[in-house]
């Protein structure tokens, strides 16, 4: 969801967004733009369509200031077009913006009213002019900002320049991520770490209602009140490469090969054999604290809701306490009933999606102790919650997230166990063999991908297909979900997620020789039912995928085409599962041709609600 760079220092201003902006492309976008000082005016480039016809529009343009900002829009107010392509500037001011502000239309009219005059259909244009209107009753730039953030409703980061400070840059956050960079004088704004990761690994997190002052002596952060306020710069140790291709044809297909390499990174230092237990040092819990929590909320949205759903089943399977996933999107609009004994669990790749935010903040004005599982580090979410439990994937570029569900299924498997073992729910030996078959999971990944090839043919095989269904039950029902989701958002082919003894109940009516159903039959306690379902599948002319143990003998004569996965504990299989259907997607989705790592209208991080 949009993009934010800008830039302070000596190199060449220009070429320094645009970098920046590639690697903010994941974030999904529909036009782009870059303003930057060129003999003491603000010049902006900007148009509709991908960053390389913004390059081509400047290529042999040089332009000698050394500030500048750049944004990817992704639409929200006004159509995709040049004219709506920010930055936006009015008088002496530009300014990009991620975000929505909320009461733009009053604060439209009113700026109209005094003769001013607008050239797009965004919220964005507001702010610009709000700030220049200032500016000519005679405040100075920073008073100016600091008035205008109080007329104005929403959330936002900003980046904004003033054409009478050429060495000056601004940076607003209020529940839109913006990130400060620190490098060896030149400093730097972004909306996310991978856009300026090259240049440097020191970083300043803002926290909501905070302003940025930057130029060539220093940096200075303020409230929203005009205080100076103390911030601490944190160092962050992904590299550049980290968030290259490294040789894949896609990030997302680099990504679901790094997912055994993620997995170990998370268990690091979190997993016993020995006591059969876990250790989060992130957390300051006793087993009397977790004995006082009467309920579990699991809060997210898209995949990492998927995860929570798995999440449900392993907390109620370890720990016996009850479990609630909610939508984030849903969860406060239904005045959920809170209180402190009832721990909500807020699950985030990027720790900034704004409806599970709200719900997190939701969970803590009714008292609810708060838990954040997230990637990224220093993220609002992560910020904002009482405990934090990242992840350490790494950067993930592809908007389609693959290695993030995986490690929060991981974190979710670690803390059930803590919990069950906590609770005495899970003895020490139970313990150390779910442990074990855990540590034996990232070998058994790497299994799974080495068959890659196989899977790439079956998803030629189905690739004229215009429906699929996906069947589930247990714990491998949210993976049914995850596999119909990711088909959908990568490859444009309309996907259903079902539990499998719901198929009865309406779906069977669909199936005929025409609909793919991919099944999940790993062997567990519904295994046989699960066959059951297959039988009724084939005997309507249906074709089946199905995903099943190694181990099994029976299936193969009962389906169209097997992926087998190794055998483990069920309640570790969604790990592995993972894997084929991310693979199964991906494969249907690059036969077609269509944009892997930036499928159409979706966003990495949706910031706004």
């Amino acid at each position: 969801m949009c993009g934010i760079v800008g830039y302070v220092g000596p190199r060449n201003t220009a070429e320094v967004l645009l970098d920046g902006l590639k690697r903010l492309e994941y974030r999904g976008y529909d036009s782009a733009g870059i303003a930057v000082f060129h003999q003491g005016k603000i010049e902006i480039r900007r148009n509709e369509g991908k960053l390389t016809k913004l390059e081509e529009r400047i290529r042999g343009e040089n332009f000698d200031g050394e500030v500048g900002i750049g944004h990817t829009r992704w639409a929200t107010h006004g159509r995709p077009s040049d004219e709506n392509a920010h930055p936006h500037k009015a008088g002496r001011i530009a300014v990009v913006h991620n975000g929505i502000i909320e009461n733009y239309l009053p604060l439209r009219e009113f700026l109209k009213k005094r003769g001013r005059r607008f050239t797009s259909e965004t919220d964005t244009e507001v702010i610009s002019h709000l700030i220049d209107e200032f500016i000519r009753e005679g405040a100075s730039l920073f008073d100016a900002v600091l008035l205008a953030l109080d007329k104005i409703q929403g959330s936002y980061a900003l980046g904004i320049l003033f054409e009478g400070e050429r060495d000056c840059l601004i940076g607003v956050k209020k529940e839109s991520p913006l990130v400060v960079g620190i490098g060896e004088g030149e400093y730097f704004i972004a909306s996310d770490i991978p856009a300026i990761l090259p240049y440097t690994r020191t970083f300043v997190f803002m926290d909501d209602g905070e302003l940025v002052l930057i130029s060539r002596k220093g940096i200075r952060f303020f409230n929203v009140r005009g205080e100076a306020i103390p911030k601490e710069p944190k160092r962050v140790d992904w590299t550049p490469v980290m968030a290259e291709k490294g040789g894949f044809k896609h990030f997302m297909l680099k990504e679901i090969f790094e997912q055994p390499r993620a997995v170990i990174d998370t268990l690091r230092g979190r997993a016993s054999e020995e006591k059969g237990d876990t250790l989060f040092e992130e957390l300051s819990w006793d087993d009397s604290d977790l004995k006082r929590f009467r309920r579990i909320s699991l809060i997210a949205c898209g995949t990492s809701y998927h995860a929570a759903l798995v999440g449900k089943f392993l907390i109620e399977g370890f720990s016996r306490i009850p479990v609630e996933a909610d939508i984030g999107s849903e969860f406060r609009y239904r005045n959920p009933i809170l209180g402190e004994d009832n721990l909500l669990i807020a699950i985030s790749q990027s720790g900034e999606t704004a409806d599970t935010l709200a719900a997190l903040r939701e969970g803590k004005r009714k008292g609810s102790p708060t838990l954040a599982i997230c990637n990224v580090v220093e993220s609002s979410l992560a910020r904002d919650s009482d405990h934090v439990i990242y992840t350490r994937a790494g950067p993930e570029i592809g908007v389609a997230s693959t290695k993030t569900f995986v490690t929060q299924l991981v974190i979710l498997f670690l803390l059930s166990l803590r919990m069950g073992r906590s609770l005495g729910h899970l003895s020490q030996e139970e313990g150390r063999s779910l442990i074990q078959k855990l540590i034996r999971v990232p070998h058994q990944m790497e299994e799974i991908l080495k068959a890659s090839p196989k899977i790439a043919e079956i998803a030629q095989k189905y690739l004229e297909a215009k429906d699929f269904l996906y069947l589930g039950r247990g714990i491998n029902f949210p993976l049914a979900l995850e596999g119909a989701l990711k088909l959908k958002e990568i490859s444009y082919i309309h996907a259903e997620g079902y539990p499998a003894g719901e198929m009865k109940h309406g779906p069977i009516a669909l199936i005929d020789r025409e609909m793919p159903v991919v099944v999940i039959a790993t062997q567990n306690e519904v295994y046989d039912k699960v066959l059951s379902n297959i039988e009724e599948v084939k005997a309507r002319g249906g074709k089946v995928i199905a995903l099943a143990s190694q181990s099994d003998r029976t299936i193969s004569k009962k389906v169209d085409d097997l992926i087998l996965i190794p055998d483990t504990h069920p309640t570790l299989a969604p790990i592995l599962l993972a894997i084929p259907l991310q693979l199964l997607a991906y494969y249907m989705a690059d036969l077609k041709g269509t944009d892997v790592d930036q499928p159409r209208n979706l966003a990495k991080s949706v910031t706004v609600e």
